[in-house]
């Protein structure tokens, strides 16, 4: 004999069944993710910034000589280095 509360005991152990496998499920989901997307746009960000630098350096060096300040181009030069 079938109880009127019987498709709700079902739904309930269904539930009960899907929460006991979202429990034991790896915990790799979005704290995981999201915190290895922040370390690479850490390291994009000081790549970048090293590009920048270096470009710089570069601008400098290719200035025709008349134009460039040698002393400017050693103190790039070695900020640069000791960046490095």
């Amino acid at each position: 004999m079938t109880s009127p509360l019987d498709p709700i005991r079902s739904r309930l152990a269904v539930g009960r069944d899907r929460a006991a496998r979202l429990r034991r499920r790896p915990a790799l989901g979005v704290f995981a993710r999201l915190s290895a997307l922040e370390a690479e746009v850490q390291e994009n960000r000081q790549l970048n910034r090293r590009i920048a630098e270096l470009t710089d350096v570069v601008g400098e060096l290719l200035l025709p000589v008349a134009d460039r300040d040698e002393e400017r181009v050693r103190q790039a030069l070695a900020d640069y280095r000791v960046r490095l």
